[in-house]
This record gives structure tokens, C-alpha cells and sequence, in this order.
């Protein structure tokens, strides 16, 4: 089994979907952006693709898992997506687990760890909590090594430029 993959649940389509995921995290970074990749399936579908786009956007909210929850939200036509799976490059921060939770997504796998903001299990665990009234499913560390590096190379090429 490959190296990156630190989960039990692993199979051929999540790997696929991750690799999806990665092509968007690259194309935020084409334009600018952290290099942050969502994609949104159920049943092997996609629902809802997303990438990093707060600085174009001039808003907060468009991280990649947000921007994946509205297409697929759009896409089926509901504000729940129950059933699917949100395959994302980054940890979720808090903001985007809040939506995650509220748009009963089912499960959530995600590549790199953010140990700075992390809400799924880095700095807090809101996909599971038990106060809440639903709780995700969710697997870390696919391709996680080349996430990060993605997102290594992006942050030192950032200071390199402002040197």
C-alpha cells in the first residue's frame, strides 16, 4: 500500500477523488491562491468541486470545502447533502466543519493536518462532537505528503517574494 496512505478505510476511489481534489488545490494555486482543494461526491458522482478563493472573492468564507458545499448543495438542490463524502487537500477549519455538520455530509477525508486550525481533530474535533447533532465519519492522511509539500512550496515561495 502506498506510503501516504495512513487510513484503514482507503480504497481505489478515494485516492481518486484526493487526486481531484489536488488538481484544484493546484489550480488556486495557478491563480493565486493557498492551494486548497475540495471535491463533494455520493455515490461515486461528483456533486460539488471547490478551491481556495478568498482573496479573489474579497470573502473569508470561500475556502475550498466552502465553495464545494454551495455547488453540491446547488447541484441537488438541498441545503443536505446526507450520504456524501467531502474529499479535501486541508484539514477543515472551524468555519468549514460548522458547514460540514450542517449540511450532513457524511463522511470527510482529508489529506494534511493543520495543526494550527484544524477542527477535525488537530485543535478540536467538531466533525465528532458529541454535543452536536451530527457527526462525520472521517480519514486523514491520504495523499498527505503531497499536499503538504504543495502547500510548503506555496508558503516559501510567498517570503521568498517578499524579501
Amino acid at each position: 500500500m502506498d506510503s501516504e496512505i495512513m487510513y484503514q478505510n482507503c480504497n481505489v476511489s478515494d485516492q481518486q477523488w484526493m487526486e481531484r481534489a489536488l488538481e484544484l488545490a493546484r489550480h488556486a494555486e495557478s491563480i493565486g491562491e493557498v492551494p486548497v482543494g475540495a471535491v463533494v461526491v455520493r455515490e461515486g458522482v461528483v456533486l460539488g468541486e471547490g478551491w481556495n478563493r478568498p482573496i479573489g472573492r474579497h470573502d473569508p468564507s470561500a475556502h475550498a470545502e466552502m465553495e464545494a458545499i454551495r455547488a453540491a448543495t446547488a447541484t441537488v438542490e438541498n441545503y443536505r447533502i446526507l450520504g456524501a463524502t467531502l474529499y479535501v487537500t486541508l484539514e477543515p477549519c472551524a468555519m468549514c466543519a460548522g458547514a460540514i455538520i450542517q449540511a450532513r455530509i457524511s463522511r470527510v477525508v482529508f489529506a494534511a493536518a493543520d495543526p494550527r486550525a484544524g477542527a477535525a481533530g488537530s485543535q478540536f474535533q467538531l466533525l465528532q462532537h458529541d454535543a452536536l447533532n451530527h457527526r462525520c465519519e472521517v480519514d486523514s492522511g491520504l495523499l498527505a505528503e503531497a499536499s503538504s509539500e504543495l502547500l510548503r512550496n506555496f508558503f516559501r515561495s510567498r517570503r521568498k517574494a517578499r524579501q
